[in-house]
């Protein structure tokens, strides 16, 4: 299981790790299906949660929500 828990666990450690962090590089995020894998990793951390914050990171990480017809 990852380490979803880097540093003190705060909300900014956890955006960190799935943004630019351990996490973050395996999402890769910019690239097709980023968003899929979002939810693949995390929905096991936080069951029916997950596409709502992955949809956050996405938006966050790539400057447009998931689905928009301006996501490439």
């Amino acid at each position: 299981m990852a380490d979803t828990k880097p540093g003190d666990g705060s909300a900014e450690q956890l955006r960190k790790y799935w943004t630019t962090g351990k996490g973050g590089l395996a999402i890769r995020w910019g690239t097709s299906g980023d968003f899929t894998r979002c939810v693949r990793k995390l929905d096991e951390h936080m069951p029916g949660r997950a596409e709502g914050y992955c949809a956050n990171l996405h938006k966050r990480m790539t400057g447009v929500w998931p689905g928009s017809k301006a996501n490439t």
